[in-house]
């Protein structure tokens, strides 16, 4: 079992920055990726987001190129992101989330483990 606590999101004017952070604990052992996923109303969840525990290697979403970095403090085993230049269509529920391993990275399915989630909310 890995438990994820996230910190961080809230409400911010559009153009704004925000920066999310995650704390992990358990068997973070398995652990392949640590990634951030998203999902608005009425929309299906996505993958914002994905660190790779080893190496390090990122993966960014399309829509966030650009505008977001994902970073992780292997000694302190949390993961951030930091969110600039933020929009409207930002507006989300935030959710940390641990890939094991074997599993892709960017991919939502039932064996990842999942925080409680944090609300980013972007306004105009």
């Amino acid at each position: 079992q890995v438990q994820l606590v996230e910190s961080g999101g809230g409400s911010v004017q559009a153009g704004g920055s925000m920066r999310l952070s995650c704390a992990a604990s358990g068997y973070t052992s398995n652990t392949r990726c640590m990634a951030w996923f998203r999902q608005a109303p009425g929309k299906e969840r996505e993958g914002v987001a994905a660190i790779r525990t080893v190496g390090d290697y990122g993966y960014v979403a399309d829509s966030v190129r650009g505008r977001f970095t994902i970073s992780r403090d292997s000694a302190k085993n949390t993961v951030s992101l930091q969110m600039n230049s933020l929009k409207p269509e930002d507006t989300a529920m935030y959710y940390c989330v641990a890939v094991p391993n074997g599993r892709p990275c960017m991919v939502a399915d039932a064996t990842n483990y999942w925080g409680q989630g944090t609300q980013v909310t972007v306004s105009t």
